[in-house]
């Protein structure tokens, strides 16, 4: 078993980790507070009650191990991310947008304080701030990536957060090819996630957390969680389960799983390196609408994500769907585009898995005390970052601390459910369709994608 774990990711295999799993859940049990899901959300849930409350009694219940899902291969981007647009928070809240803008700053603090974490607790995990760049590689996307920048100093954010830069600057950072122009932002942190999340689960494992893995969740109800060795009775039930919610019993409509894909190339030589740059480990995406994501590892290799691969009708979820060898083809085939001067080199790992999407995609926290379930996901796709936010979040609402945290305008924030199938296929499949296709659109008419103007209303802006 522990050789399936390993396989799963270029993260998993060089996590340093035997990947044996711990003791599964016994037997029933009475806790203080009860976690659903060893991923980021749950670990630092976990990591920050441990550190206002040493004495509360922790369960984490994981059906796999912890960092099997999205929090052990994602693209390892430590970002301040949000997927709804300022504007969209703003309107969440009313008022003058400073609640939006505090949010965002936040995340950007959080940032900092995932590294601070790391390097506190001995965490390994490759953490190097070097933030993102965003290249424009057509006049559509150099407009689109001014408009950007234009929007950021309509809602006070300056230049240390987000500038432009020319072809000359950008090209000067990262070699790309029909690079016009760039953004580029401090606030991202290439992580390696598998090696951060192990780590953060031995660590609340040392302050006296108990993690039961290998302990799949039927249903999540006030005060209980039911498992099949078991119930586990707690004051506070999380459900921090982000593309695997759908597998709960009456969430399948709450979260959709969307699978995102990732290859990696060999370790390339320095002289690979000189010629494309990324000196400072910055992430990297460009301004096309289907997104795409990469960062240059520790060990030195390109790591390069993306989305296209299919929905599965019923908000499915299984292990063969990390797999689609028609997306991991078109992933090699960017990389080549982007950087030519990879073109013989070797790709070596090829993964996958799911994401959580929300309806509105409007991630959420919240704790409802009429029930004692709390909760913290959809992130979309930006969750390395907005977990450890999620964690200190719902850390404060369940001890009652009237933090800075609990008053973010994500907090309590109810999702609006999926549409029952085949609905939901439709709209998902639709989406997903019309952002694949919004990229070519603008290729041959040199303007903004209209398909993509009418799906704004519907992913975040």
């Amino acid at each position: 078993m522990p050789n399936r774990y390993r396989s799963l990711s270029l993260w998993h295999e060089s996590a340093g980790d035997d990947w044996q799993p711990r003791p599964s859940l016994p037997a029933s049990t009475d806790v203080d507070v009860a976690i659903v899901g060893a991923g980021f959300t749950g670990l630092w849930t976990a990591y920050y009650l441990t550190q206002a409350a040493a004495g509360l009694r922790i369960a984490v219940l994981e059906r796999e191990v912890a960092g099997f899902g999205a929090s052990g291969r994602n693209g390892g981007w430590c970002s301040a991310l949000f997927p709804a647009s300022t504007e969209r928070i703003a309107r969440e809240v009313g008022g003058d947008g400073a609640a939006a803008v505090r949010l965002l700053r936040t995340l950007q603090d959080t940032v900092v304080e995932v590294g601070r974490v790391a390097a506190v607790e001995g965490i390994d995990a490759h953490y190097q701030r070097g933030g993102t760049l965003t290249l424009a590689r057509n006049a559509v996307q150099l407009r689109r990536l001014r408009a950007q920048v234009t929007e950021a100093r309509k809602w006070g954010f300056g230049p240390d957060d987000l500038r432009l830069l020319d072809g000359r600057e950008a090209t000067g950072l990262v070699a790309a090819s029909g690079v016009r122009g760039a953004t580029y932002t401090p606030h991202c942190a290439a992580v390696h996630p598998a090696r951060l999340v192990r780590g953060l689960a031995r660590v609340v494992e040392d302050r006296g957390v108990t993690i039961h893995e290998q302990t799949p969740v039927r249903t999540v109800r006030p005060w209980r969680v039911e498992t099949a060795a078991g119930t586990v009775r707690a004051e506070v039930v999380v459900r921090a389960t982000e593309g695997y919610t759908s597998s709960l019993a009456g969430e399948r409509r709450t979260l959709v799983p969307i699978y995102s894909l990732m290859v990696a190339t060999e370790p390339l030589s320095d002289a690979h390196w000189q010629g494309i740059g990324l000196q400072g480990r910055e992430t990297l995406t460009d301004g096309r609408h289907l997104i795409v994501y990469a960062q240059r590892t520790a060990d030195g290799r390109l790591a390069f994500g993306g989305r296209g691969a299919p929905y599965h009708f019923g908000s499915r979820v299984r292990d063969d769907f990390d797999t689609a060898p028609r997306v991991f083809a078109k992933l090699e085939a960017s990389v080549r585009e982007l950087f030519p001067q990879l073109a013989d080199v070797r790709f070596t790992h090829r993964w996958g898995g799911p994401l959580g999407v929300p309806r509105d995609w409007y991630p959420s926290v919240g704790l409802d005390k009429t029930t004692g379930l709390a909760w913290g996901g959809g992130y979309v796709g930006d969750g390395v970052g907005a977990a450890n936010l999620a964690g200190r979040t719902i850390a404060d609402l369940v001890l009652g601390r009237q933090s800075p945290l609990v008053d973010l305008p994500w907090v309590g924030h109810r999702w609006p459910r999926w549409e029952p199938e085949p609905l939901r296929w439709a709209a998902v499949t639709g989406a997903l369709a019309a952002m694949s296709a919004a990229d070519p659109e603008e290729r041959l008419t040199r303007r903004s994608s209209a398909l993509a103007r009418v799906m704004a209303p519907f992913t975040g802006h």
